[in-house]
């Protein structure tokens, strides 16, 4: 009987240790999962996000960056500044002909030359010195009148080469950047053999990617710039040769007559 008894509790045991152990299992399986998830997620450190402005990245381009921002400042002052004066030359007053040619037809050459004066601008200046030029040959007028305005373009396109310099350096100065960072992160990885890391190589790369990038954001827009001041300068060339053309039809009329 009592080994029966023992039969029977050692298959009752039996019988509780496997419901335990399928117990065990379904909770690890379906709840153990999450909580060891979220213990994991407490213990691990989150990754800080890391931000960068634009002043940290010119300071990893190196010093090819101090020549690319001298040429963006220098373009940049010259842009501003011819803007406003081929804006201030490109202004046409429609009734200045009109009184030019009365002026001349009842004689007040005084007159024409004062209005010439206060209308300051580069086809008033031209007629101007066609004016001053009435009492020679018409040839002689209208080759004084082209070399006044010869130097007005001139006084127009002053600081345009520097513009399109920086148009054309800017981007090769990124490129020599870029050379400079490569050779210097390849120089980094022989130097460290075996114990090659990203972060031993960031450097070089840094100044590769960032002198580059410097470069062109600097020449593409003093390449806008300067095509768009030159489409302004030839829109005051077109101005000015329509108005000796007046000039000179209006010198003309008395001889038709």
């Amino acid at each position: 009987m009592y080994s029966d008894f023992a039969v029977r509790a050692y298959k009752f045991s039996y019988l509780y240790l496997e419901i335990t152990n399928m117990s065990l299992l379904l909770f690890f399986q379906e709840g153990s999962a999450p909580v060891l998830t979220a213990v994991e997620a407490i213990s691990t450190p989150q990754p800080t996000e890391v931000q960068m402005n634009i002043l940290d990245l010119a300071i990893k381009g190196g010093w090819v960056m101090i020549p690319i921002v001298v040429l963006f400042m220098i373009a940049a002052g010259i842009f501003i500044e011819r803007f406003l004066v081929i804006s201030k030359a490109a202004r046409e007053d429609d009734t200045f002909m009109d009184r030019i040619k009365d002026y001349i037809h009842e004689g007040n050459i005084k007159t024409a030359e004062k209005l010439c004066k206060k209308t300051n601008t580069p086809y008033a200046r031209m007629i101007e010195k066609g004016i001053q030029r009435l009492d020679r040959p018409m040839n002689d007028i209208l080759v004084s009148i082209e070399n006044v305005g010869s130097i007005e373009v001139a006084k127009l396109e002053k600081g345009f080469p520097w513009i399109a310099s920086t148009a054309a350096i800017a981007p090769m100065l990124g490129f020599f950047g870029t050379v400079t960072g490569m050779v210097r992160a390849f120089f980094d990885m022989a130097n460290a053999g075996s114990a090659v890391d990203i972060a031993l190589l960031s450097s070089g790369i840094y100044q590769a990617l960032v002198t580059t990038v410097a470069g062109l954001s600097v020449g593409i827009p003093a390449l806008l710039a300067y095509n768009y001041l030159t489409a302004k300068v030839d829109g005051v060339i077109t101005k000015m040769e329509l108005r000796t053309m007046d000039f000179m039809d209006l010198l003309n009329e008395p001889a038709k007559e």
